[in-house]
């Protein structure tokens, strides 16, 4: 049983829990911090009444950063964003892990050296043909820097935090009326009449060109900011050792060059780099170019006009960028978008005409109980009808008369009757095995929330910025 917990509390369950768990940063709030009177206390983040330090989260940076390759530790050095975000998930096992040690002082839970003791004889790790061998022990403790006490205080926690967190994978019975409920909601079945009302059946003629000139002014036309690119690539087999160092020292003779004045296709050129002239392009409309990456173009749409970026490194080499020109997002003048306004007062005109006619229609069904040109079908959840009219209808009461907005047209809906579907036992039984896979995530969610209300994290703003302000 120990071992079951605290296997769900060091891997799969924490893991989850940490992916799930908001890090919500809280002001301190604490006015002898605003006026720096406790210069000397390295607490970053308060969980509770359970303290993580400077220390605290450099150790477990350095233990996730030495699980990582060579090349994943590069990236993350080499990318402020990656490095951003390993800070962040840092601090987010941190306070997972805080919530936990509090809630299980606030349970009373106690972990005895005794069964310490036996915890630590039971890790394969310190076994020697099926025995405790001392001498394991000391030779893995020695290498991971961790002393006795050190790895007892571990080991205690990592138990705690499974009797707090070990409750929420156990699988949770789910209720028959839950299961029935889903079923009859999934399979069962409405009669319903619709009619359709296109915006095409509708003739509304050609703008006049005051007409085109008023829909431009209620519906502008925003060009996008741009930015014109160029950028210095010094490739280099970047897994090469040799090969690194270098183009590095290449990189730098190009980047001292550019920093003197020199254009940068003329420093390319003379250091045997390559010169990419990307042209002018939106964040959403980027040029074909392996080297354009999301960060990348976060970092480019970031830079200010006719500035350099530093060395970045990429798999392909070193990149230098260059930010040419930039033109702010602005309307689009008249004529260079005329098609595009005659086009969209003409949707709007003939929607206009549909709506009428739509609400004509409705008038008459709730008058009269007909509808003119209406389809009847017999619908389920995603057949038989418009998907608009389908989510209308299934979310709507049995009698229900509603006008349903589409994509291209109006829809008049009768809702006629529900169907309930015949028992199959076969589906009842595949519907209870999903329940039972999506019910112990919905339990996590709630636990974490309670935990996230009961022991509120708290950040020292004035140390987190010291360290990780941009």
């Amino acid at each position: 049983m120990l071992e079951y917990l605290r296997n769900a509390a060091d891997k799969p369950l924490a893991k989850v829990l940490i992916g799930i768990l908001a890090f919500s940063f809280v002001g301190w709030g604490v006015a002898e911090w605003i006026f720096g009177s406790v210069a000397g206390d390295d607490t970053l983040v308060r969980v509770g009444d359970v303290e993580i330090s400077i220390q605290d989260f450099s150790t477990e940076k350095s233990s996730q950063l030495a699980q990582m390759s060579k090349d994943e530790q590069r990236a993350v050095y080499a990318d402020p964003g990656m490095m951003e975000q390993l800070n962040n998930d840092v601090l987010s096992k941190l306070t997972t892990q805080a919530m936990a040690d509090n809630r299980a002082m606030d349970l009373g839970f106690v972990v005895s050296d005794a069964q310490i003791a036996r915890e630590i004889r039971a890790y394969p790790e310190f076994q020697s043909n099926g025995e405790f061998s001392t001498l394991m022990f000391d030779n893995v403790l020695a290498s991971s820097g961790y002393s006795e006490a050190m790895f007892a205080d571990v080991l205690r926690k990592d138990v705690l935090r499974g009797y707090v967190l070990g409750a929420t994978s156990v699988p949770m019975p789910v209720p028959d009326f839950a299961v029935a409920a889903t079923y009859d909601a999934r399979y069962s079945e409405r009669q319903i009449d619709y009619a359709t009302v296109e915006y095409d059946e509708f003739d509304v003629g050609a703008p006049t060109e005051e007409q085109l000139r008023v829909f431009y002014e209620q519906n502008p036309h925003v060009v996008p900011e741009q930015r014109t690119v160029s950028y210095v690539l010094i490739p280099a087999d970047m897994d090469e050792p040799d090969k690194y160092d270098e183009a590095y020292e290449n990189a730098i003779l190009v980047e001292d060059d550019i920093i003197a004045g020199e254009s940068m296709a003329d420093s390319a050129k003379k250091h045997n780099a390559k010169y990419v002239a990307l042209g002018t392009f939106d964040v959403d409309h980027r040029p074909v170019d392996d080297l354009l990456t999301d960060n990348m173009m976060a970092r480019i749409f970031d830079m200010e006009e006719g500035l350099e970026s530093e060395l970045i490194e990429t798999k392909k080499g070193f990149v230098i960028i260059r930010v040419d020109q930039v033109v702010p997002a602005h309307n689009a003048e008249f004529d260079s978008v005329r098609s595009e306004l005659v086009d969209g007062w003409t949707r709007a005109e003939q929607r206009k005409q549909a709506y009428v006619r739509a609400n004509e229609l409705l008038v008459d069904l709730n008058e009269t109980g007909k509808l003119d040109g209406k389809k009847t079908v017999v619908a389920k959840r995603a057949s038989g009808a418009p998907l608009d009219v389908l989510s209308t209808a299934f979310n709507s009461e049995v009698g229900t008369n509603t006008i349903v907005d589409g994509s291209d047209a109006f829809y008049v809906l009768h809702v006629e009757r529900e169907i309930m579907p015949d028992t199959d036992e076969k589906k009842m039984a595949d519907i209870r095995k999903e329940l039972e896979k999506s019910i112990n995530p919905l339990l996590m969610d709630d636990y974490n929330a309670f935990l996230i209300r009961e022991y509120p994290v708290k950040v020292n703003e004035k140390l987190f910025n010291r360290f990780f302000a941009k």
